[in-house]
């Protein structure tokens, strides 16, 4: 293919490279840095598979990163979004097992945060526990989580104080995933 024969730096964290005196591409920096372009390699297969490689990886950041400015993802959802952005799947992998270890993608904080936000609109255990599985949370973290909650029984209490204990509001708490159990303790007096 040719020689580096140089780097100049542009706007924007890019760099254009030159092989052989010619304007070849202009890259991100960490892809150079990562591909270990500098004056002088030669440009072989091994070399320009591992540009290929970086570029997909930092793609793959950039999406990850547009995908969490919204809102926390766990793992498998961020994977999933990733996916879809037709990110290959080794690259997919690198940037999810990275984000994890940086601590920005981490599954408990997630579930935490999710069940809290769930549990302060209504939500009871079921409901929690679907939707965080339905996220892609495993079952430990779910149960975890939801250990950290208010017991549901209080929860549902609260619910009944502002609306009432009336068969409308044992139907509103199952249908929010209340357990049967504390639908009819917190509703009790007008079903029995």
């Amino acid at each position: 293919m040719g020689r580096v024969t140089g780097l100049r730096t542009k706007h924007g964290g890019c760099v254009l490279v030159q092989v052989d005196g010619d304007d070849w591409r202009v890259l991100p920096a960490d892809v150079v840095v990562r591909a270990r372009l500098t004056v002088g390699t030669e440009l072989d297969r091994p070399r320009l598979r591992a540009v290929a490689r970086e570029r997909r990886r930092v793609r793959a950041l950039a999406a990850a990163g547009s995908a969490l400015r919204v809102r926390d993802l766990p793992a498998r959802r961020l994977e999933q979004r990733l996916e879809r952005r037709g990110v290959p799947r080794a690259a997919r992998t690198e940037v999810v097992v990275a984000l994890q270890d940086a601590g920005i993608v981490d599954d408990e904080r997630y579930a935490c945060s999710r069940a809290l936000a769930l549990a302060g609109r209504g939500a009871g255990d079921a409901a929690i526990r679907y939707d965080l599985r339905r996220q892609g949370v495993s079952r430990e973290l779910v149960e975890g989580a939801l250990g950290r909650l208010e017991p549901e029984p209080e929860r549902a209490e609260r619910i009944v104080a502002v609306r009432g204990r009336s068969p409308a509001t044992a139907r509103f708490l199952a249908r929010k995933g209340f357990a049967e159990e504390t639908v009819e303790a917190a509703a009790g007096e007008v079903l029995g």
